[in-house]
């Protein structure tokens, strides 16, 4: 039996549908992207410092919705282990673990250093090119950024559309506040890093905690000119492909 067509999506229909989701709740966000794309929408989490209320709401609503998890090879130990238990008690039995080919790090990155000396090409090889060979099976997908991580994060809406495919943001419109909240009423448990600084996590490398007064991002590529990793800004080299950060 064929797969039913894939619906065609063009930025302007997904500028309106975002006008018309702004301002809902991210679980109803949620609801209107798995109804739109049954069987072909997947989760990208990071399972990092803001992750665990966009995956908990996902339990709720599809607990056996693909969830890509990029395992960099450089994350650290407590992310790992975090990821472990946290879907196991939210009961996600759909995450998958994408990881970076080993032709790609014997070409590019063999002694695994490559972060000091071109922190681009160690996020390529590491995130964007594992996430765009896994989003070659979907038409979209869920990322867990919100406008105040600031910058070009500023104007995201909860739906927009990048390289034909739609990407859903539930949680754009929330704050600290209303994600702090969330995850207390729901008892969920924090990453293992944030009691010690980390507002956002990500490779060891490049993550460090900020100070009191810092944006939540400061603290990755610290002293660096990016803030993204560059799975949601353009690639010339690959073509243009919809930062996984927390939520990518």
């Amino acid at each position: 039996m064929n797969a039913p067509a894939s619906p065609v999506v063009t930025q302007n229909v997904a500028a309106r549908t975002a006008a018309a989701l702004r301002g809902r709740h991210p679980s109803e966000v949620l609801g209107d992207a798995l109804a739109r794309f049954p069987g072909r929408i997947a989760l990208v989490s990071s399972f990092g410092a803001e992750s665990a209320v966009l995956l908990h709401m996902v339990s709720r609503l599809e607990p056996s919705l693909p969830v890509l998890f990029l395992d960099t090879g450089q994350l650290f130990a407590q992310t790992l282990d975090y990821r472990r238990s946290l879907a196991a008690r939210l009961g996600l039995t759909g995450v998958r673990d994408l990881r970076p080919t080993f032709a790609d790090l014997s070409l590019t990155d063999s002694q695994g250093v490559l972060w000091r000396t071109d922190t681009d090409a160690c996020c390529h090889v590491r995130k964007v090119a594992p996430l765009e060979r896994a989003l070659g099976d979907f038409d979209a997908w869920i990322t867990g950024r919100k406008r105040f991580h600031g910058g070009a994060r500023l104007r995201l809406a909860e739906e927009e559309e990048v390289a034909g495919k739609v990407k859903f943001n539930p949680l754009a419109g929330w704050t600290r506040v209303e994600l702090g909240a969330y995850a207390a009423a729901h008892d969920l448990p924090a990453h293992p890093l944030t009691p010690y600084g980390y507002a956002s996590v990500g490779c060891w490398p490049c993550t460090q905690p900020v100070t009191a007064g810092e944006d939540v991002r400061a603290g990755r590529w610290s002293g660096l000119d990016k803030t993204e990793c560059g799975i949601h800004t353009p690639n010339p080299a690959s073509g243009p492909l919809v930062d996984l950060g927390d939520g990518l």
